[in-house]
């Protein structure tokens, strides 16, 4: 009997080890499977992921890449690139804001500078057209505007001004003359009582008035830089005790929401860099109602 139970347990052991070498191992109820097991979790969540600490196939420590599961590429669209937007200032954003006027998105004259009143006209148009309101402009957003509109003429890309021209002051008939209305809200470039070009302006605060009468042009700086308030000044022409006519950002971007410190500012930067050229110190400037 001795020798027989020992027979028998060889047998067995025997089998054991032919089970372990097949990739047998118990399952949860303690009887084999018959599969090779699966590798274990290295955390919740990733059945079947590779251990941490487990070396790979060569024997080598496992690279950060094979460690974890690959990312599974979104499948979301991807977010479009602006064409224009906040800040930019060239001729294709002059022609965005002329299709968005022909669309009554816009209520001025072009400019070519990208600000909030922009932003706000694209906000308008994106609304309308189901697109998402980002108030810059990508390339859904201008080929859909392209469908809708039409190609701008000259006068529309550059119209004299937005505003409609003031009856001249009789002061600004005679000679070269910067005629600047506050009623109107314009400056006309006079030679001889005849209208060579216009541009819109604004003016200062109750607190910090433009000065009204005739004055001259007592020097220029195409680039200067104020030095009271520490703010660019590009294009100036001074005509009375600091107070000039000039170049303004804020007013290209937020209109008649803001106000200048005295001076006369003016928001389209390709007219008066045109003007600057013309006009000569001496000549006369009249800012009247």
């Amino acid at each position: 009997m001795k020798r027989s139970s020992a027979v028998i347990r060889r047998v067995v052991l025997a089998a054991a080890a032919v089970a372990l070498a097949a990739g047998c191992t118990p399952d949860a109820s303690g009887t084999g499977t018959g599969r090779p097991s699966a590798p274990a979790s290295s955390s919740p969540g990733t059945p079947g992921a590779t251990p941490t600490d487990a070396p790979t196939a060569d024997g080598k420590p496992p690279s950060p890449s094979s460690t974890f599961p690959t990312a599974t590429p979104s499948t979301g669209a991807p977010s479009a690139k602006p064409l224009m937007g906040d800040g930019d200032e060239n001729e294709q954003v002059r022609e965005l804001q002329a299709r968005l006027r022909q669309l009554d998105f816009f209520d001025r004259a072009p400019t070519g500078f990208y600000g909030t009143m922009t932003a706000g006209a694209v906000k308008k148009f994106q609304a309308r057209r189901g697109l998402p309101e980002t108030g810059s402009v990508d390339e859904t957003t201008w080929r859909q505007l392209l469908s809708v509109s039409r190609k701008p003429t000259a006068d529309e890309l550059k119209p004299s001004t937005t505003n409609k021209l003031d009856t001249p002051d009789a002061r600004c008939m005679t000679g070269r003359v910067m005629c600047i209305s506050k009623e109107s809200r314009t400056l006309a470039w006079m030679i001889d009582g005849k209208v060579v070009s216009s541009m819109d302006v604004r003016f200062g605060s109750e607190n910090t008035p433009t000065r009204e009468g005739l004055f001259t042009v007592e020097w220029k700086a195409k680039d200067w830089t104020s030095t009271i308030y520490h703010t660019p000044m590009p294009y100036a022409m001074f005509f009375s005790r600091g107070q000039a006519v000039h170049y303004s950002a804020d007013f290209a971007a937020r209109g008649y929401a803001g106000a200048s410190h005295g001076c006369v500012n003016v928001r389209d930067r390709a007219k008066l860099s045109a003007l600057f050229d013309q006009v000569k110190v001496g000549d006369k400037v009249v800012v009247h109602w």
